[in-house]
């Protein structure tokens, strides 16, 4: 099965919304489950209460930025693979957006097949380091089946 055979959930955090909108038609068309926030405060409640496999995430948004939105998600997960999507295209934008925990980083105007392509990477490594990782998850506790650790 491929990736984008499984309904994978996508947040795209796009204050542009005729951007965000074709994305999330893109990525459906795809196979993959896609939700719009359409600033850095939605978004950041939407993590908060929903289970995503993948953020697509751009960088001036309103009222939480998203420089700051991803340094707050990587306070509480270190593994949901976070794609920068934004028009800031300098070396200086993408150090700022890798040293706030960014995976990847993609500068507008980008072509799809070209994202899609990164998203199935992260997908497709995340699928692995799960098959890798047995582990037992009880509420906020986490235990690795193999190395015996437990995580909260």
């Amino acid at each position: 099965m491929s990736l984008t055979m499984k309904k994978t959930n996508i947040l795209i955090v796009e204050d542009e919304q005729r951007l965000a909108e074709i994305l999330k038609k893109q990525l459906e068309e795809t196979g993959f489950n896609a939700e719009i926030a359409p600033d850095g405060y939605v978004g950041r409640q939407l993590i908060e209460s929903g289970s995503f496999n993948l953020i697509i995430l751009d960088i001036n948004l309103p009222v939480i930025n998203g420089i700051d939105l991803c340094r707050e998600i990587r306070k509480t997960d270190r593994r949901i693979p976070i794609i920068m999507l934004t028009a800031f295209g300098t070396s200086e934008n993408k150090i700022t957006g890798f040293d706030a925990g960014a995976d990847d980083y993609v500068v507008k105007p980008f072509e799809f097949k070209e994202l899609l392509a990164r998203i199935n990477v992260f997908l497709r490594r995340v699928d692995e380091n799960q098959e890798a990782e047995p582990a037992l998850h009880i509420a906020d506790l986490s235990m690795n089946l193999d190395t015996k650790s437990v995580i909260r």
